[in-house]
């Protein structure tokens, strides 16, 4: 069976294509609605002067799912279905765009944006640190990156954690190669993965675990990694292991320029925050602020 063609109107003052982005065509489209069950809905649309969206889900023929997905298409907002098993249910951002958390998320990502990120060079990439372990950073980060480039930013996770890295699992990625292989001059951009689903949002994992993590992250290699990357992404989100793993999340911050430090609700200690907080200042890295993580 043929896949729906897609519908395309033409411009009389043109004839330039313009295509047609109503939610019946892009369910079509999507063979999430058949032609004839359109048809139906349409009719009784207009007899009742009703929405379409509306009118399908009156008579069952669609999901709010489907109408969900129609209106991210609308307005150009990626997102995966519920069900999806692309990513892992982590990352909240890439599949309930309405839950608690997740507009949370979006504030912490407005504050980011107008404390840190701009078109400089040096402003596009910053870290997200803990000073202990559990804290939840890695969920901080990949939520982060997926909304950016639900934003319209070509965002670029990288997973700097070479101790216990942990983004390849969430984005359901190989970490076969990956800035370790990188910084040990055994790959290239081939190791950065763009993600299914989101045009905008490229990962690349941490790679095999080396024996010197804190001297591969020292060496000029991976500033002037940074440096190139800035150049091709509008903003780069770096994954870091904790302080109490040593000090590869100072060093990176140190690269960046920034960090967003998160702590967690009964468990991270006020003297271990500030003390780490006194060493990325020393370091010269700007924090843009510290996160609770409740979730």
């Amino acid at each position: 069976m043929n896949s729906p063609t897609p519908s395309i109107l033409l411009d009389s003052g043109n004839l330039t294509p313009i295509r047609d982005h109503s939610i019946g065509t892009i369910l079509v489209d999507s063979g999430r609605l058949s032609p004839e069950s359109a048809e139906k809905i349409l009719r009784i649309q207009k007899e009742q002067d009703s929405r379409f969206g509306e009118t399908a889900l009156q008579l069952g023929l669609v999901t709010e799912d489907d109408i969900r997905f129609a209106l991210a298409r609308q307005f150009d907002y990626q997102y995966l279905t519920t069900g999806d098993r692309t990513l892992m249910p982590e990352l909240i951002a890439a599949f309930q765009a309405h839950h608690p958390c997740v507009e949370a998320l979006r504030a912490l990502r407005s504050q980011i944006m107008l404390r840190w990120l701009d078109n400089d060079i040096e402003r596009k990439a910053f870290t997200v640190v803990s000073a202990e372990d559990r804290a939840g950073r890695s969920f901080i980060a990949g939520n982060l990156a997926v909304l950016l480039s639900q934003l319209g930013e070509n965002t670029l996770l990288i997973d700097a954690d070479l101790r216990r890295p942990s983004q390849h699992q969430l984005f359901q990625l190989e970490n076969r190669i990956g800035l370790s292989s990188i910084l040990g001059e055994r790959a290239g951009s081939e190791a950065i993965v763009r993600i299914d689903g989101f045009s905008r949002l490229s990962v690349l994992p941490a790679g095999p675990t080396p024996p010197n993590p804190q001297e591969l992250l020292s060496r000029p290699g991976f500033s002037r990694l940074i440096d190139n990357l800035a150049h091709h992404f509008d903003v780069i989100v770096v994954d870091t292991p904790s302080c109490m793993s040593g000090a590869d999340a100072q060093i990176i911050s140190a690269r960046t320029g920034a960090a967003l430090l998160v702590t967690r609700t009964d468990q991270s200690k006020t003297a271990s925050v500030n003390s780490f907080v006194e060493a990325l200042n020393q370091s010269g890295v700007q924090v843009l602020g510290a996160v609770l993580n409740q979730y």
